[in-house]
């Protein structure tokens, strides 16, 4: 498992680089809508859609909602910021939900376990306001240099991918206290201060080398925000696995399990990271 899970990762990364800068907009907004769409398939599988016809025309409805939010900003290059605040705002709404759902969960399970709208609902607040905030980043600054909003994107990426690796290297060597035990029992007091502290790291060490627009001690506040969003994200994937009885959102990628179990913690930090940058800064 783990050498297949290396291979992917060596054969990944480059390709989720080179998307990011060497790829037109409209390109990248259709690999990105692919992925979205990926994961909405995975998604009806956590909704408790076992059929695969019924998790394609989930995936095909979340395909048609992205296509339109896509088009007003498909042939632009500036970020409609009325629609991506609408969209943000739908992200951080839905966060608070999921906060409080994770930490009243099993108990909270109760009034939407058996409603798979309210599930499918819960997809689309986790999988169209990702959608919305990755593209606007990516066209972040575009009209004055193209590769400004990619480096933003890359940051996000590098810092959350950073800090869970961060988060799992110190639960395994200090983890002793449950970070939240209903939901996942791997998460520990100490991997969320390892994260933590890996996010300090990273986000001094980039805002050294990436050019980001912002002042290192505002980027590291939102790299924070971000990241601890990112483990709600997380943890939120894994409550709604377990209510569904899987350990992996799927097979897709080989070592890593599923789109949704590589972006689960993005489809939270990205948003808010979105939101910050554009509406707050």
């Amino acid at each position: 498992m783990l050498k297949f899970r290396i291979i992917t990762t060596v054969i990944l990364t480059p390709i989720i680089i080179a998307s990011l800068f060497l790829l037109p907009p409209i390109g990248f907004s259709i690999i990105t809508l692919v992925i979205c769409m990926l994961a909405a398939w995975e998604w009806g599988q956590l909704a408790g859609f076992t059929v695969n016809i019924h998790r394609m025309f989930i995936a095909l409805f979340f395909g048609v909602l992205l296509a339109l939010l896509m088009y007003n900003d498909l042939y632009k290059f500036n970020v409609d910021l009325r629609l991506t605040f609408n969209s943000l705002w739908v992200s951080i709404f839905w966060w608070i939900t999921a906060l409080l759902l994770v930490l009243f969960y099993p108990q909270s399970a109760w009034w939407w376990k058996h409603s798979r709208i309210l599930k499918i609902i819960f997809g689309a607040a986790t999988i169209i306001p990702f959608f919305g905030g990755v593209i606007a980043l990516r066209q972040y600054g575009y009209a004055t240099d193209y590769y400004q909003g990619a480096w933003h994107l890359l940051y996000i990426m590098c810092l959350v991918w950073g800090a869970d690796s961060g988060a799992y290297i110190f639960g395994n060597i200090f983890g002793k206290n449950k970070l939240c035990p209903q939901v996942s029992l791997g998460k520990t007091w100490e991997g969320f201060i390892g994260g933590l502290t890996t996010t300090y790291l990273i986000s001094r060490v980039l805002g050294l080398y990436v050019p980001i627009t912002l002042h290192a001690n505002g980027l590291l506040f939102y790299s924070i925000v971000a990241v601890l969003t990112s483990i709600l994200g997380d943890l939120t994937e894994s409550m709604f696995k377990r209510e569904a009885g899987i350990k992996d959102s799927s097979h897709l990628i080989p070592g890593h399990g599923g789109i949704l179990d590589r972006i689960d913690s993005l489809t939270a930090a990205v948003p808010i990271f979105a939101y910050l940058i554009l509406l707050v800064f």
